[in-house]
């Protein structure tokens, strides 16, 4: 499969699992997770085709891991990100000393007054690479890569999570945890 292809349904999953299950009338359970062949089928009836063998390499094949299959490959999840009500049972994890966030110029005043919010997701998001987080602040313009006190902020009693793709989660990131 080419990498346009491969992105477009990886694009594809990421709105249906993480946002918007029900623009194609499927339904997640409280984890997140979906049935393979109905959202298959659910997906070809909007125009979207895919067979297993391509799932199965976008699955494997994304580099941020953002999907997640079981064991027999009936049952598909986004790892994180979602907008939509969904409980991954994340376990509270110790985190690396400095996490780093990638955002753009523009959010940066909103950042100095409040800190990082996890507006529409469940959580913010954090990595334990700056490259990542440059990355994903360059999605939309010239990146500001922002150091957080992620070691400081646990012990001094805020929780952290660890996405089965290695993306740091917290609820907010407080202004004094923030390196600018």
């Amino acid at each position: 499969m080419d990498q346009k292809r491969r992105k477009n349904i990886s694009k594809f999953l990421s709105l249906i699992l993480r946002h918007s299950p029900e623009t194609i009338g499927l339904q997640l359970d409280e984890q997140g997770w979906a049935d393979v062949p109905e959202l298959m089928g659910k997906a070809a009836r909007r125009g979207q085709r895919f067979n297993m063998e391509e799932l199965l390499e976008v699955v494997a094949e994304c580099e941020k891991q953002r999907f997640a299959l079981n064991e027999d490959h009936t049952r598909i999840r986004a790892n994180q990100g979602h907008s939509v009500n969904v409980e991954l049972a994340l376990e509270v994890a110790t985190p690396p000393e400095y996490l780093y966030h990638g955002t753009v110029g523009k959010f940066m005043q909103a950042i100095r007054e409040e800190g990082l919010l996890k507006m529409s997701r469940h959580h913010v998001h954090l990595s334990e690479q700056r490259d990542t987080a440059t990355a994903v602040g360059a999605r939309r313009g010239l990146p500001v890569i922002l150091t957080v006190h992620s070691g400081r902020m646990f012990r001094d009693g805020i929780p952290f999570f660890r996405s089965a793709n290695n993306v740091w989660l917290t609820d907010h990131v407080p202004v004094k945890y923030i390196a600018f």
